[in-house]
């Protein structure tokens, strides 16, 4: 399918997006002071365009690292995806959408969609209706939060309601206030309306039950003992190497072991032992008052994750405040007052859906960057493997191995077992006839540059500052790794690359980490992104070597740089900055984007994508969310027979009752006198049919 693309250059929400959700990440310099090698570069020293785009890897590889040709199932991933008897019906089969730029949701032919919830409709049992002119910091905390984000399904009774009864894990990433507010002065916020977005900010379990009859649909059970808000002010423990550690410490919390909240989470991933792990991503946008002498050792800590020094004068004159102001009335923000509370942020959370009485936990053994997404998966000897994604140009993909096994059964062993294990970060890189090889490196305090005279002390200085100590090893910087993934059909784990302008043509002899590229990387000024995938040595999660190679390099079909893993271009829906991923019960490949508007000039999307067979790469549209909005999730119900999709900040990019810049969208409740809201979709098949399968 082929689709001719608007000349396009921005969206009038663009902006809005990067000032709440990443503090402006893309506007500001993040050193990463390495010099690491980039993505493009290592692609370029051992693939030439031709070979690169023909298939990458070749059906045999050799790991040199390890001295052993890789397993049957490596090696039918490096020439077609898959063992063509892994799974005897792969593909799709759904008719695919045009791409859109209309102010609604839109889904194929034959299936239909509703709203679950929306911001602030009721969650907990009492909770009041939402009222858009007389909210309050007390009725959001027990409302549904903003910009809703990761979702994750979690099946409750017997085996046989498994898919008719569940709870349903929501994260609420950030929120716009010049879309919650019918007065908000981004120069003078109320107390009010800080603690409305505090309490707006954090994660749902919303309880759920099917209907019955012919909807297919969800239907929140307000009166549930499962449905919870987790808000930025909930308490939570500090576990792992880095909890008590004197960076940890603040007069709130001199023991270092507690924290109140959690922010900016994005993604998030699920355990064998049901629980969610749900990951803050920009955390640095939240406080103000940095002021540290040049030759402070923390300065090069704080610059490293994106935040700004002033000066004495700068801090006194008013000027070091953070775009949100939250320290204003909540020192705990305020850096000049407490210095430590930023590092106590950057981490992945482990909640328990089940527990309403459940205390958060902060993993800090998973390390402190942008997390955006944490997935796991089971070593071969039953430890757990968990991966991660630095969502920032020019970061990088880490992997965590727990040191303990997986019990079946044993709640209280398990929720110890990310607590303990080894960290470690991805360097990829090329063989001596062009395959894709890669070594994870571990960061461990005492081990390589991993030492006190570079600033090292101890474990917890590892995993305070991860992005420091990934820069020593040589890890490579990459395009903003967000979502990674094993496909639990294949085994081949994908990343999502979202996009990274500051790709040059050629080295920036100024700017040492703007690297160059030629004709055979993926692309110089990236805006499309790319999805990469790659297999472990022998198959087992917990293997310190893997191959890999490009899957998708996205953007307009028409575009002779983009190749979609060998499938014919002009059959390919567009796609660009990929974003979240999700696998169907065929091994599928689901793809949420966040930025498409600024790549290619259509509304963010859900596509999907065989990973294997003759289908292989041809990627399809299944929905396109409102104007303004990210399509986020994605997640299906256990049967497959039910996909959730999180329409975050709809109307992004205009300001509420402002007549020269209205919101851009007036969806979902199409009331002049209401903002637009984020919302939960599920979409469903909309005539019954025996054994219905999303899109399969």
């Amino acid at each position: 399918m082929t689709t001719s693309l608007p000349i396009f250059s921005a969206t009038p929400g663009s902006h809005e997006t990067c000032r709440w959700k990443c503090g402006d990440a893309c506007f500001s310099q993040v050193p990463n002071r390495s010099g690491n090698e980039t993505f493009e570069q290592v692609v370029a020293r051992g693939l030439s365009r031709r070979s690169f785009l023909k298939g990458g890897i070749a059906s045999a590889i050799v790991l040199s690292t390890a001295g052993s040709v890789l397993t049957g199932t490596e090696r039918a991933l490096a020439s077609t995806g898959a063992a063509a008897d892994v799974v005897p019906r792969p593909g799709l089969r759904f008719t695919p959408i045009e791409p859109t730029v209309v102010d609604d949701v839109v889904v194929p032919r034959g299936y239909d969609w509703d709203i679950l919830r929306k911001w602030g409709d009721p969650v907990l049992p009492g909770a009041p209706e939402w009222d858009f002119h007389h909210q309050t910091a007390q009725a959001q905390a027990a409302q549904f939060g903003y910009n809703n984000d990761y979702v994750a399904f979690f099946s409750r009774g017997s085996a046989g309601n498994g898919n008719r009864h569940g709870l349903l894990w929501v994260n609420h990433e950030y929120t716009n206030p010049e879309l919650m507010f019918p007065d908000y002065d981004p120069d003078q916020p109320t107390r009010e309306q800080v603690d409305i977005e505090m309490a707006a900010h954090g994660g749902s379990v919303l309880q759920i039950k099917r209907w019955n009859g012919r909807y297919r649909g969800y239907r929140h059970i307000q009166r549930g003992r499962f449905n919870r808000r987790i808000t930025a002010e909930t308490p939570m423990e500090i576990t792992g190497p880095a909890a008590g550690a004197e960076r940890m410490r603040t007069s709130y919390d001199p023991t270092g072991t507690m924290v109140r909240g959690m922010l900016n989470n994005c993604a998030g991933g699920t355990t064998p032992w049901g629980t969610v792990l749900t990951c803050e991503e920009n955390f640095d946008q939240y406080f103000g008052n940095l002021s540290l002498p040049e030759d402070d050792p923390l300065l090069a800590i704080h610059e490293r994750y994106g935040l700004e020094s002033f000066t004495i004068e700068e801090l006194e004159a008013g000027l070091a405040t953070s775009e949100r102001k939250w320290e204003w009335y909540h020192p705990r923000f305020d850096m000049s007052k407490e210095p430590n509370e930023i590092f106590r942020f950057g981490w992945v959370v482990e909640i328990n859906p089940y527990d309403p009485d459940f205390t958060p936990r902060k993993r800090t053994a998973l390390g402190r960057f942008k997390h955006e997404g944490a997935t796991t998966r089971l070593t071969d000897d039953g430890r757990v493997a968990v991966y991660m994604g630095d969502d920032e140009r020019f970061d990088y993909i880490y992997k965590f191995v727990s040191d303990g096994q997986y019990v079946e059964g044993d709640l209280s062993h398990n929720l110890d077992l990310l607590d303990s294990g080894t960290l470690y970060v991805a360097k990829f890189d090329v063989g001596a006839t062009g395959e894709g090889i890669g070594t994870w490196m571990p960061l461990v305090q005492g081990e390589g540059p991993l030492t006190a005279e570079n600033g090292f002390a101890s474990q917890a200085d590892v995993l305070i500052n991860t992005r420091g100590a990934a820069d020593l090893l040589g890890a490579t910087a990459m395009d903003r790794p967000e979502d990674i993934q094993p496909n639990p059909v294949t085994g081949a784990v994908y990343a999502m690359l979202t996009n990274n302008t500051d790709r040059r043509l050629v080295d920036d002899p100024e700017t040492p980490r703007y690297q160059g590229v030629d004709e055979a990387n993926p692309r110089a000024d990236n805006r499309w992104g790319h999805v990469i995938e790659w297999v472990e040595a022998g198959d087992d999660a917990a293997a310190t070597a893997f191959a890999w190679r490009i899957f998708l390099l996205c953007g307009d079909p028409d575009d002779p740089h983009t190749y979609f893993a060998g499938f014919p271009p002009e059959l390919v829906s567009p796609i660009a900055a990929p974003d979240n991923v999700m696998f169907d019960r065929r091994g599928n490949v689901w793809i949420a984007t966040d930025g498409q508007p600024r790549a290619i000039g259509f509304n963010d999307a859900f596509h999907a994508v065989p990973a294997f067979g003759e289908e292989r790469g041809h990627v399809q549209q299944f929905l396109s969310v409102p104007k303004g909005a990210e399509a986020c999730g994605p997640e299906l119900s256990p049967d497959n027979q039910t996909l959730f999709c999180a329409v975050q900040h709809p109307g992004e990019g205009g300001v509420f009752g402002s007549p020269l810049q209205p919101p851009v969208s007036d969806w979902p409740d199409r009331d002049p006198g209401l903002p637009p809201r984020p919302s939960l979709v599920f979409i469903y098949k909309s005539r019954t049919a025996t054994g219905y399968r999303i899109g399969t």
